[in-house]
């Protein structure tokens, strides 16, 4: 059984997604020129291919910042390195 953990921490969010080769990014149809949108965690290889689009990590915290967000998160599922994480509001 795999237990979820919370942070705001940047340097914790970055390690763990590029741990997992994860890289930030935006839902593509919520980008405007001033607001990345919707954040995401991308994985190469998984769905998000044609939905997603890479931000830079300065880009990427300040909108989880702004929009007062904590990372959820999972080191690891059933002895595998877990890829689980969402963002949640902050309490």
């Amino acid at each position: 059984m795999s237990t979820s953990k919370q942070t705001t921490d940047h340097k914790t969010i970055r390690k763990w997604a590029e741990e997992r080769g994860g890289h930030p990014a935006a839902v593509k149809e919520t980008t405007s020129k001033d607001d990345p949108g919707i954040l995401r965690i991308d994985f190469p290889g998984y769905s998000g291919e044609e939905t997603l689009e890479e931000i830079s990590w300065d880009d990427f915290f300040q909108k989880f910042d702004e929009s007062n967000l904590a990372f959820l998160y999972q080191e690891n599922t059933d002895g595998q390195t877990s890829r689980f994480c969402k963002f949640v509001s902050r309490t």
